[in-house]
């Protein structure tokens, strides 16, 4: 076994359980992306179908690009 910094020693188990959190937090953020997108996008336009295009072909990158870009911007308009 080798050890990282102070002593913790790193196995193959550790990497996979934080390996797993990681990818489950991707995921579970992706799939929020997504659903404030279909509940929260206005219909008027073609907006909605747009973004969620977007967010489900880009997969993580598109979530972020929606948090930073869409939201801030419908907080202003809307105050939610």
């Amino acid at each position: 076994m080798s050890t990282i910094g102070i002593g913790i020693h790193f196995t193959p188990l550790l990497f996979a359980c934080v390996f797993f959190l990681i990818v489950i937090g991707g995921t579970v953020f992706w799939i929020w992306a997504m659903v404030d997108c279909v509940t929260n996008e206005s219909s008027n336009s073609n907006d909605k179908i747009v973004w969620l295009l977007i967010i489900i072909f880009t997969h993580l990158i598109g979530a972020f690009i929606y948090l930073l870009i869409r939201r801030p911007e419908r907080i202003r308009q809307f105050g939610r």
